[in-house]
């Protein structure tokens, strides 16, 4: 395992050297937070795919192969559905807006009245989502070095809060490239061939395996409709997703690197449950699904190539965790901490918004590890988390940017009624029962209907400035030191 040791160290010391590597470029509030609004489309492709990508997408997708063969890919393979919409439809327009958070495109679209309800539910599915990718470190660890939980937690932990609080989204996204490529190499090109060649080749699978392994609805038509609700509509809406969304330097790039980005999704869905299913005939009789994709790795890859594989999940939990960790962190800091205080900086302190928003990075980076350490079931935070965010956020979101009747009463009344709904229904019916997204997403839009239609209508000076923004012509609220930045080539 020496080699394979060697792999993992080069690999986490070259996440903290981008990490420092990131703090001298990160000399404004745009630098640290969106990178400047500059990516180009190369690096904007693959940072946008690294993100999406994470441990559920590497481990669990692998798991819901090994559980119900092709059909499995049907998880991942919605968020790339997510992504493509995202970036087909959307991500122009959200990019010309240039803001910093999904709170502050309410805001702009209903007149300032919905930002910390809003921001309030985000900053938990944010929060949840670094805690999920930051336990998964204990899983990975456990294999690597037979390593106790809460240390393989505060080692991963460490790192990502280490290099993401240096240099904020230009650390993130250098790391998120290297973790991009480790992640095709490692999975794609490495794991997928052996893991077909060991298991005898797709004839041999298909002899050993019940034939609804290989049908592509196999894991049955409900499922795969709450992916959608979950996974595809959650794409659209996150504020991991958009905040990446705004590094991007124009809407061709937004447009067509997301593009890329999402279809490179669908194939790496496919991808996992084909290993998932290779992993089924090598060993039928696993404990957990979810031991495929470490087992495989550990009994069948040789060595050098194992240490590689094993560096490309770690390479999925951290991107997902480091962009989960500045997204909450943007949040909690300008969403919720500024609002509540009243504070307007002005634009000169640009020291001092590097370093406020530094501080809320390390302070929710503790905080996920400490969650991390302390939770047990996950999945069932995860799931209100993801229920929360559909159904109290979709509709408002997504009616500013289509509907121009809706309002800020409206907006409000359709999170309040949302969130409430889930949360009464999770407690009827069960946490991972999928009536309550369901029926909150229902109730969200009809109080946002009824009750838009019921107010009057926004203002015509707010939505003459909406429109503005939209079309990218009003003045962007980025630092005064973008000019010195805009100096500089975009990254490709």
């Amino acid at each position: 395992m020496a080699v394979d040791y060697l792999v993992i160290v080069v690999y986490l010391a070259g996440m903290l050297a981008m990490g420092w590597w990131g703090m001298r470029r990160a000399r404004s509030k745009s630098e640290f937070l969106v990178a400047g609004r500059r990516l180009g489309p190369a690096m904007y492709s693959g940072t946008m795919a690294a993100i999406v990508l994470g441990g559920a997408s590497t481990i669990g997708g692998v798991g819901l192969g090994y559980q119900y063969g092709l059909s499995g890919a049907w998880m991942v393979f919605t968020i790339g559905l997510g992504l493509l919409a995202l970036s087909v439809f959307f991500s122009a327009r959200i990019a010309r807006l240039k803001v910093y958070t999904v709170s502050e495109m309410l805001d702009l679209r209903y007149g300032g009245r919905a930002g910390v309800i809003s921001g309030l539910v985000m900053w938990a599915y944010t929060l949840m989502l670094a805690v999920t990718s930051t336990i998964a470190y204990a899983t990975i660890f456990d294999v690597l070095f037979d390593m106790n939980r809460t240390l393989a937690i505060v080692l991963g932990g460490s790192i990502v809060v280490a290099y993401s609080t240096l240099g904020g989204m230009w650390s993130i996204t250098l790391t998120d490239m290297v973790q991009f490529v480790v992640k095709t190499i490692g999975v794609l090109l490495l794991l997928l061939p052996i893991a077909v060649v060991k298991a005898g080749g797709f004839s041999e699978m298909k002899a050993q395996l019940p034939t609804e392994y290989f049908d592509p609805l196999g894991i049955g038509g409900e499922t795969i409709f709450t992916y959608v609700l979950i996974y595809t509509f959650g794409m659209l809406i996150g504020q991991d997703i958009w905040q990446r969304v705004f590094t991007a330097r124009g809407d061709r790039t937004a447009r067509w690197g997301g593009t890329v980005a999402g279809t490179y999704c669908l194939a790496y869905a496919v991808a996992g449950a084909v290993i998932g299913t290779a992993a089924k005939v090598l060993y039928p009789k696993l404990a957990s699904p979810d031991d495929a994709f470490a087992t495989i790795v550990k009994d069948e890859l040789p060595i050098g190539v194992r240490g590689l594989v094993l560096a490309a999940a770690l390479a999925a939990v951290m991107s997902t965790s480091s962009g989960a960790l500045i997204a909450c962190a943007t949040v909690a800091n300008n969403d919720i901490w500024a609002r509540l205080r009243g504070i307007v900086r002005p634009e000169r302190e640009q020291h001092d918004e590097v370093k406020g928003n530094r501080a809320f990075i390390l302070m929710m980076g503790l905080a996920v590890i400490a969650t991390a350490i302390a939770l047990n079931d996950v999945v069932q935070a995860l799931t209100v988390a993801y229920n929360l965010l559909v159904g109290g956020l979709l509709v408002p979101i997504l009616g500013g940017l289509l509907w121009k009747r809706g309002t800020a009463q409206g907006a409000l009344a359709s999170v309040a009624v949302g969130g409430l709904a889930v949360i009464g229904l999770m407690a009827t019916y069960g946490i991972l029962a999928k009536e309550p997204v369901y029926y909150g997403l229902l109730a969200s839009l009809a109080a946002y209907v009824a009750v838009s239609l019921a107010t009057r209508p926004t203002d015509a000076a707010v939505l003459a400035a909406w429109r503005e923004r939209l079309a990218g012509r009003a003045p962007a609220h980025d630092n005064a030191s973008e000019t010195v930045s805009e100096q500089v080539p975009a990254a490709q």
